[in-house]
């Protein structure tokens, strides 16, 4: 599974670069549902450590999670989801949420990106900084699914913790849509976007829809 790395406040791991980046084009192909996943102890994203409690559906705890590592059986219920339970104030357990996506000139070749928290649900700064459940809202309103999309991804800078910001570059062309199309239940995409715990996969996608579009229509 080739995958993005978000480490340093820098985009690395993609064939194509010579270097981190602090930007990147893709075309966001697919997207899990938002999961949760609690570590006891601090995390270092370098030991592969499991997560001691996780959720894939951010409802209750997924039923292989060892009874004596089971923090709740309902999220909204957990000590581990209460603002303070974390480091910094936050909360203990995070959300993420992972994508698959490509590159323009390479649509055939899937990556996996996964979204921390703070990316997901904060406040945006304008139309061309939002959040990725901002963004899937703002193409919703134009009545287009990511797919249909040059999506730029860049780091917002005077964050602390990595945070991202997503805004639309352009529509695809035709020919470059239909090689999309192809690749959004692809095996790559789909081993990309499941949840790496359990190994399931998320259905219904909002990003999964090909509608038309015209990048031109956008405020």
């Amino acid at each position: 599974m080739r995958r993005i790395s978000i480490q340093g406040g820098k985009f690395s791991g993609l064939e194509s670069q010579s270097g981190a980046s602090k930007e990147l084009d893709v075309v966001i192909v697919n997207a899990a549902e938002t999961s949760r996943v609690y570590y006891e102890g601090d995390y270092n994203s370098k030991s592969k450590q499991l997560p001691t409690c996780w959720s894939a559906d951010t409802e209750i705890s997924a039923p292989e999670v060892p009874e004596d590592q089971r923090q709740s059986r309902r999220c909204m219920d957990c000590t581990q989801n209460v603002r303070g339970s974390g480091s910094g104030g936050g909360k203990a357990c995070t959300y993420r949420r992972r994508l698959a996506v490509v590159e323009p000139h390479a649509l055939d070749t899937v990556y996996q990106l996964q979204v921390p928290a703070a990316s997901i649900f904060s406040r945006g700064q304008g139309s061309r900084q939002m959040s990725l459940r901002e963004y899937a809202t703002f193409l919703e309103g134009h009545g287009t699914p990511s797919l249909a999309v040059i999506t730029r991804i860049r780091f917002d800078e005077g964050s602390p913790v990595p945070k991202l910001f997503f805004y639309p570059q352009r529509s695809l062309e035709e020919d470059e849509l239909e090689k999309v199309r192809f690749m959004v239940d692809h095996d790559d995409t789909l081993e990309a976007i499941a949840f790496s715990v359990d190994q399931r996969t998320s259905k219904g996608s909002p990003f999964a829809e090909v509608e038309g579009f015209n990048i031109n229509s956008l405020g």
